[in-house]
């Protein structure tokens, strides 16, 4: 049966990315369209075909078989929650949410009868499913390592770059895949130990954005980081080291996931996400006692595992066991967060040091 969808936000994500994906796609018909914004509704409603409203208290589920919500980060609970209360089961676009706050109303929505699904582009990755394939073969995993450097990817639409509306930086962008990704190589796990530092170099000098993106520049300037360092423990021993850049002094945009154990080391390097200044392909190697072995990957295209995020959707929203899920696997993640800025912002406190006596 066709699942009937109403598309939640009409940015980029939601304008570029789902609404034609989900129109291609054999499983879904796109029934609806929603967007506070009104010059947004009024575009989109020119070539729509379908009705585009103003708020969600506008669909129903007697109409509507899911809402994919794609609107700003600070909006996702309260668009999610008032969704789920109205019985529209959600597939909500990362970061799930902001907050451990965040965290327990979507989890009170979901035992009252809601659904919530959350969009993990990266774990349908052709290479990030080989890679997984290897993490058995490691023997005990003692440390990976997570990077996302961009050369140039600043955001220019305006509130994604705003703290009080997308909750950070690059952290909550890029960091969230990464982090999403470790959950699905490793198994979910709590973090026991964070040590973070950001800083903001690039993240306002306009020779440093993501030309490529469909932005519509905004006017204010940012206070968020676009870069993110930081080192981790998890609760079952394993330690992280991360790096999240929306920009840097690098030729390309690489992504690389190193992970090391008592058997080996496995290693990609691709680039995830839309750039085209990427690597021209993945690359994926094994490496135990001295010899270092390439692993074959599949060829496809830019995008391909968003395709396959809704091949798989329609199965997920069937499964009742999926509910409470997307919460679990968010919470470990919204508190390592919170965790890494609390531990860069004390690494600024201004208060002078005591001297030794």
């Amino acid at each position: 049966m066709t699942v009937k969808v109403a598309v939640v936000g009409l940015g980029w994500a939601g304008r570029e990315l789902w609404l034609p994906l989900l129109r291609e796609h054999a499983d879904f018909e796109v029934v609806a369209a929603v967007d506070a914004d009104p010059a947004s509704r009024a575009a989109f409603a020119k070539t729509a075909g379908i009705p585009v409203h103003a708020g969600v208290e506008a669909l129903s589920a007697r109409e509507v078989d899911l809402a994919v919500v794609a609107v700003p980060n600070h909006l996702h609970a309260e668009v999610a929650g008032s969704l789920m209360a109205t019985g529209i089961p959600v597939f909500l676009e990362k970061p799930v949410c902001l907050t451990s706050a965040e965290v327990d109303v979507l989890a009170a929505a979901e035992r009252s009868g809601g659904m919530l699904l959350a969009g993990s582009a990266a774990r349908y990755r052709a290479d990030v499913a080989a890679l997984a394939q290897l993490v058995p073969d490691l023997g005990d995993v003692r440390h990976v390592d997570l990077a996302w450097v961009r050369s140039r990817g600043v955001p220019r639409a305006g509130w994604f770059t705003q703290r009080d509306k997308a909750g950070g930086g690059v952290l909550f962008d890029l960091g969230w895949h990464l982090l999403d990704t470790l959950a699905h190589l490793l198994g979910p796990g709590r973090f026991t130990q964070v040590t973070g530092s950001t800083s903001d170099d690039f993240v306002n000098v306009g020779a440093w954005s993501a030309a490529w993106r469909k932005d519509s520049s905004g006017a204010d300037t940012a206070d968020v980081e676009d870069t993110a360092r930081g080192f981790l423990v998890r609760d079952d021993g394993v330690s992280v080291s991360l790096r999240a850049s929306w920009a840097s002094h690098e030729a390309r945009d690489v992504t690389l996931i190193r992970v090391e154990g008592s058997a080996g080391v496995a290693e990609l390097q691709c680039t995830f996400g839309f750039s085209p200044n990427r690597r021209p392909e993945p690359e994926l190697t094994l490496t135990s006692e001295g010899t270092t072995t390439p692993i074959t990957l599949p060829a496809e295209p830019i995008g391909a595992e968003y395709r396959r995020q809704l091949d798989g959707l329609a199965a997920r929203l069937a499964d009742l066991g999926n509910r409470g899920a997307a919460v679990a696997e968010a919470r470990p993640i919204v508190r390592m967060i919170e965790n890494f800025y609390a531990s860069a912002r004390s690494a600024r406190d201004p208060r002078p040091v005591p001297a030794y006596q």
